[in-house]
């Protein structure tokens, strides 16, 4: 800010708790050096959001005490924070083997996203959940996003997915969407083969490439049922 706009803060201060009005010439030009000398790097307003007057009106709602410059300060370091940490910074446009122009560009956007000149650049998958059009309406016609090719291929290094998805192809029971009642597997998780040690006690387990059939039964009766209440 400026003089003038330290000036206007404080005017606008005023208006709000008489107690920081200066009517004395002197005190006058005093406070609003010392308002200038501590926030002169903060910015009155910036397109992104920041704006010292609703900084100083949340301090005056808030707090019994008289407004300091420190109370505009702080928000405006948090603010500056914030913004730097949600920053991901993108590569610069420059050639990377030109150190001194790709430093100088890095460090020219992370001052324009620090002081609210620009927005901070996000990653789009964490910015935004929304899918590509042209992606949604090839996976509408493929029906999976993996390649019919590739889930061939991959049929053998997974057994249980594979021969859920084709069961599920064939109009069977999904039996991996229920529990299992025998090895209490739980939905989505393949059943598994329990060892039994003399003592009765189960010594390990290990994943089957096929349900138990109590929870096929349990698959196909609830497969029945849905359509019932339907």
């Amino acid at each position: 800010m400026d003089r003038r706009e330290i000036a206007a803060l404080l005017a606008y201060i005023g208006r709000l708790d008489p107690r920081t009005i200066r009517t004395d010439q002197g005190e006058a030009r005093d406070q609003l050096a010392q308002w200038y000398e501590l926030l002169g790097d903060v910015p009155l307003s910036t397109p992104q959001g920041w704006d010292a007057r609703i900084a100083a009106r949340q301090h005056i709602r808030l707090s019994p005490y008289q407004i300091l410059p420190a109370d505009i300060a702080r928000p405006w370091e948090s603010y500056r924070r914030d913004r730097l940490h949600r920053h991901t910074d993108p590569p610069p446009s420059v050639d990377p083997d030109d150190q001194a122009a790709w430093t100088a560009e890095l460090a020219r956007t992370r001052r324009a996203v620090a002081t609210g000149s620009a927005p901070p650049a996000q990653y789009r998958q964490i910015a935004s959940c929304r899918v590509d059009p042209d992606l949604e309406a090839r996976l509408r016609e493929v029906g999976s996003c993996i390649p019919p090719d590739a889930r061939v291929a991959l049929a053998r290094y997974r057994p249980t997915r594979a021969a859920r998805e084709a069961a599920v192809a064939q109009g069977q029971p999904d039996a991996l969407s229920v529990r299992c009642g025998w090895c209490q597997a739980q939905v989505g998780e393949p059943c598994r083969r329990r060892r039994i040690g003399p003592d009765d006690g189960a010594r390990g387990t290990a994943p089957r490439a096929t349900p138990h059939p109590s929870r096929l039964d349990l698959a196909a009766a609830r497969q029945v049922q849905q359509p019932a209440m339907a």
